[in-house]
């Protein structure tokens, strides 16, 4: 007789699937007595009986057949016994429920079979079909419930940690004078992400010179993410070296095209120079949007040169140029990616734009820093709200001075 063979059971009550079973039970005797009684129970069952627990790891691990959804374990086998055999097989198979079948005078093993992971235990000298039945159904739902739970916490474990982990890829401003004040916002369009495409940076270099950089990787996924945290993270190490201009275009795009997932993808990057004395800015544009200029009196939108976008030509060399801009005694410069003027404002699908967010800001215009950065992401937001709202991820950097003495 083969170790495993299948024993149908009667049809039971309802039109319910049936419940996948298999009976770990040498003793043919008990095997016999258990399928009588769950053929009396009227519980729809597939019923499979192993001899052995080998013979019954085999069955759970078999590829391709129906996952068994409830094993009925006796403790006493040729190959194995004790709680030994309820690990092994809760190994074997951990989404299945065991319900372990134990002698009359063995109930503080079954006990222990619970505490060890079984759902629950059955004696076998007092069977009967409602209890059996009662026992299967409960131990399955009980299983299922667990499994539930334990997925649900992995999964806010997993949440937790990705969470803390982009926290921690968040830019900190790195600046020692004081002389530039620096207020971002950072929304990314991936609802249950803190990070995304877009990124931004500020560090002051050791001769006062306070460098900005603002960026948008194409694309919202988690690739784009961390390829715009790997870009700014070398932006930060190579101004720190040194490397500034259209030097450090050149390097991003390589790392850029290093780091890419496919040829496809590209960044637009604006690079910013904020010298001591604070009277002029040089500015390198790679197909990034311009950059607003509050001063008294009003805002400004100013369009310096522009280069391509990294990534798109990378054959070339120093495609991009420097640029200067003359600055205000004091004022602020909004360094913005395009999710905040690119949402769609009008039921014929007209976006905002870049004149539609120079009337805004213009109303905004004598407003704090705080006051300013957050009317803009709001007032942007209320716009688009009724037609998807932000659709791409929104990056916003302010930095302000005041008039030296």
């Amino acid at each position: 007789m083969p170790e495993a063979r299948a024993v149908p059971s009667a049809p039971g009550r309802g039109v319910e699937p049936p419940l996948t079973i298999l009976l770990v039970e040498d003793d043919d005797g008990d095997a016999l007595l258990v399928e009588e009684t769950l053929r009396d129970s009227g519980l729809t069952a597939r019923l499979t009986r192993a001899r052995s627990l080998a013979a019954a790891l085999r069955l759970l691990g078999a590829e391709g057949g129906v996952p068994d959804q409830c094993v009925l374990l006796d403790l006493h086998l040729p190959d194995a016994e004790g709680l030994d055999v309820v690990q092994r097989v809760l190994r074997a198979a951990p989404a299945t429920a065991v319900v372990v079948l134990t002698g009359l005078a063995e109930e503080g093993v079954g006990l222990s079979a619970v505490a060890a992971g079984a759902q629950d235990y059955l004696i076998k000298g007092a069977l009967d079909p409602a209890v059996l039945e009662r026992s299967i159904r409960y131990a399955v739902q009980r299983r299922q419930i667990e499994q539930a739970a334990v997925a649900l916490e992995a999964g806010r474990l997993r949440a937790q940690e990705n969470a803390r982990l982009e926290r921690g890829l968040l830019p900190s401003p790195l600046l020692h004078e004081g002389s530039v004040d620096v207020v971002a916002r950072y929304e990314p369009s991936r609802s249950l992400g803190l990070l995304s495409g877009d990124f931004y940076d500020v560090v002051e270099t050791s001769d006062g010179t306070v460098h900005a950089v603002i960026g948008d990787v194409s694309g919202h996924g988690p690739d784009e993410a961390a390829l715009g945290v790997c870009l700014r993270v070398a932006w930060r190490s190579f101004t720190l070296a040194g490397v500034t201009g259209t030097d450090v275009c050149e390097l991003m795009q390589k790392v850029l095209v290093a780091e890419r997932t496919g040829p496809e993808i590209f960044a637009t990057v604006m690079t910013v120079e904020l010298p001591p004395g604070l009277a002029r800015a040089k500015v390198v544009r790679a197909g990034h949007p311009p950059l607003l200029l509050r001063e008294v009196g009003g805002v400004r939108l100013v369009e310096t040169a522009a280069g391509p976008a990294l990534g798109l030509l990378p054959g070339g060399t120093h495609p991009w140029r420097e640029d200067l801009m003359d600055l205000p005694a004091a004022g602020a410069l909004a360094l913005f990616t395009d999710g905040l003027f690119e949402g769609r404002i009008s039921d014929d699908g007209r976006r905002l734009g870049e004149e539609g967010l120079l009337a805004l800001a213009a109303a905004h215009a004598n407003g704090t820093a705080e006051e300013f950065v957050t009317a803009m992401i709001s007032d942007t937001r209320a716009l688009s709200a009724a037609y998807g709202g932000h659709s791409d991820d929104v990056a916003l950097l302010h930095l302000e001075w005041k008039q030296q003495k």
